[in-house]
């Protein structure tokens, strides 16, 4: 049923070996993955040093971004829910010296606030 989620956009926890193994040219010494969350093909990874979003890109998914955002630079982040019409909810994350948030869409589910709290967990 997870790869059912991840392919309608609803996020879903991931191995933390795989991530790990996916992850290992990125992670510096002594860095450990919390928790770590696939939506579709993208990956929000959370470890005990920073925020690492995965965004793959292109029909293969070849091209790959990773967008490193240390605790200390997230100012705030808001949740917003599915609504009747509206069926996608939205992370938006902001950081410091970036005017607009970033923001991530995910379907009318539940794992948004599991992703919302282990943020506050990690920034506040």
């Amino acid at each position: 049923m997870s790869l059912f989620n991840g392919f309608m956009g609803n996020a879903t926890e991931t191995n933390k070996e795989e991530v790990k193994k996916e992850l290992s040219r990125l992670l510096m010494t002594g860095e450990e993955i919390g928790a770590s969350y696939k939506l579709v093909r993208d990956l929000i990874v959370f470890t005990n040093k920073r925020l690492v979003l995965v965004d793959k890109q292109g029909v293969t998914g070849k091209k790959i971004e990773y967008l490193s955002l240390p605790y200390k630079s997230i100012t705030h982040f808001s949740v917003e829910t599915a609504g009747t019409f509206d069926l996608d909810a939205e992370l938006k994350i902001y950081v410091s010296g970036r005017s607009t948030p970033i923001a991530k869409q995910f379907r009318k589910d539940d794992s948004i606030f599991d992703i919302q709290k282990t943020l506050s967990e990690l920034v506040i």
